[in-house]
């Protein structure tokens, strides 16, 4: 998604109090966080497609961070919003541009369930399920508003890959910047993190990708984008979906030279 957002301690979801967690441990409680606004770079050529690489088939590589860049870290996540998933929600007008070339636009896209339409606002990206425009994109960005496409497009225009894009101020990694998660940390509440989402997240290799809004990203945040969310009530049932504080992270590979 084009520059997103959250804060060092600014959370980034909007009203939300709690997620349901794994059986054999009760639900955490959540704050409320702010949503994610990315800033879209427009007339970028390169388009990745990258969907085939996801978490089990990426391997960490070594290599040392440094200084004072290991621990203490926070990591969010963010995904692609899927319509069906929202259906049941009263439908919502969405104008925008029907081409990346294009800021603020005025043009009729469709009419969606204002959950999806909500999500697509928070997380940046959604995909369209239903006709005309099925397997269509619906992206949003602060500095953009609404547009159709047809990837889940980071800052650069590029598509997110899950799994492998992730987000971070410049000041604290710069784009092109790889590195692994050797510890996710407790949830904001204190609690364990499901293990099995943590593992997701700590066998793959990451790489800075995107970017979040200015000021609203913050030192030692990361932001890990994991692909379309698969069950209904994702941000409420799905385990990966959280908050780790206290991460410990490795860098892997400083940005490469232009």
């Amino acid at each position: 998604m084009p520059l997103h957002s959250v804060g060092v301690n600014i959370s980034r979801r909007i009203g939300r109090t709690s997620r349901a967690a794994p059986a054999a441990r009760a639900a955490p409680s959540r704050p409320g966080r702010l949503c994610r606004r990315r800033r879209r770079i427009l007339l970028v050529p390169a388009l990745i497609s990258g969907w085939a690489c996801l978490a089990a088939c990426l391997e960490p590589a070594g290599g040392q961070s440094p200084d004072g860049q290991d621990e203490g870290w926070e990591i969010t996540v963010y995904y692609t919003a899927v319509e069906s998933f929202h259906e049941g929600t009263p439908p919502t007008v969405v104008r925008g541009c029907r081409q990346r070339e294009c800021s603020f636009g005025a043009d009729l896209l469709g009419t969606f369930p204002a959950g999806f339409v909500q999500a697509v606002h928070d997380e940046g990206t959604g995909r369209i399920t239903s006709a005309p425009l099925t397997g269509s994109m619906l992206n949003w960005s602060y500095d953009t508003g609404f547009w159709l496409d047809d990837i889940p497009s980071d800052t650069a225009g590029r598509a997110l890959v899950p799994f492998r894009s992730a987000a971070a101020d410049s000041s604290t990694l710069p784009a092109g910047t790889t590195f692994v998660i050797d510890e996710c940390g407790v949830e904001e509440d204190g609690s364990e993190i499901d293990p099995s989402a943590c593992e997701a997240l700590r066998r793959t290799s990451w790489e800075i990708r995107d970017e979040f809004t200015p000021g609203l990203g913050g030192e030692k945040h990361l932001d890990l984008y994991i692909g379309e969310e698969n069950i209904p009530d994702f941000t409420e049932n799905s385990p990966l979906y959280l908050t780790g504080i206290g991460a410990r992270i490795r860098v892997t590979a400083p940005r490469k030279s232009q």
